[in-house]
């Protein structure tokens, strides 16, 4: 579990730090912000963190202020000194509203409570997974649910530059070059996805049209083609495939 605190008190810091090491040493404190103006400068630049404990009362205002300016995907626990607050909490990603000096078996009965919010969305994963990778009108597959982090990501399958096999493992890099991991075979995908579109240029690699940057002769009457986002590796198309890549391109 990732945790970022957002936390002007030095010694409530170390205090929750602490805390959170004795209910559970696998917690990792990623980050430490003291403002709303360092929470939302964090947020922006870093993906979404598990679970953030938030303070209400920071030096540059209140803590829900953060909440207008940036977009928070992951639930939060409010940590405060003002019991006043509560009902404000709960309309911003609170799941916890812990009162200082924290006890520490409030502390563990949020996390326990974390934990359960958590299995039961990953066990609603494979329906959220049906609802969003409904294919489109055409019978193919308009969009892919990826994780990332603790987060879902839905990928619409146009901005997706191509799929690769390596180490068991299937991955998918976008036009921005990002890469997720997808828990489907290539062979899987390939039935999936417009063949006028996609193409399985070999065992290795389906790849978006649009992502091809160039074509270029190789030995022995192949093909070689370059891919935008790059790789390192060389995507040779064999000789016994050049005739129907062709065609597919030019199609």
């Amino acid at each position: 579990m990732q945790v970022l605190i957002i936390e002007d008190e030095k010694p409530a810091v170390e205090k929750l730090q602490k805390a959170l090491q004795a209910a559970d040493p696998a917690i990792q404190v990623v980050d430490v912000v003291d403002s709303v103006h360092q929470a939302v400068d964090w947020l922006t630049a870093n993906n979404a963190p598990s679970l953030i404990f938030m303070d209400i009362e920071l030096s540059d205002g209140l803590s829900f202020k953060i909440f207008e300016q940036v977009n928070i995907n992951c639930p939060v626990i409010f940590v405060t000194a003002y019991d006043e607050y509560w009902q404000e909490a709960f309309e911003h990603n609170s799941i916890d509203y812990l009162l200082k000096p924290i006890k520490q078996v409030k502390l563990e009965a949020a996390l326990r409570k974390y934990d359960k919010l958590k299995q039961h969305f990953s066990a609603s994963y494979q329906n959220l997974a049906n609802w969003q990778q409904k294919t489109g009108d055409n019978g193919y597959k308009k969009r892919f649910l990826v994780k990332r982090g603790s987060d879902f990501i839905s990928i619409k399958t146009d901005d997706i530059a191509y799929f690769y096999a390596t180490h068991k493992l299937v991955c998918m890099v976008d036009h921005k070059g990002q890469k997720f991991i997808l828990d489907q075979s290539l062979s899987d995908i390939e039935t999936q996805l417009d063949a006028t579109v996609f193409y399985r240029v070999n065992r290795k690699y389906l790849v978006n049209m649009s992502a091809i940057k160039r074509i270029k002769t190789y030995p022995k009457s192949k093909l070689l083609i370059e891919l935008e986002p790059a790789l390192q590796e060389e995507i040779v198309i064999s000789q016994e495939n050049v005739t129907a890549f062709k065609e597919w391109m030019g199609q």
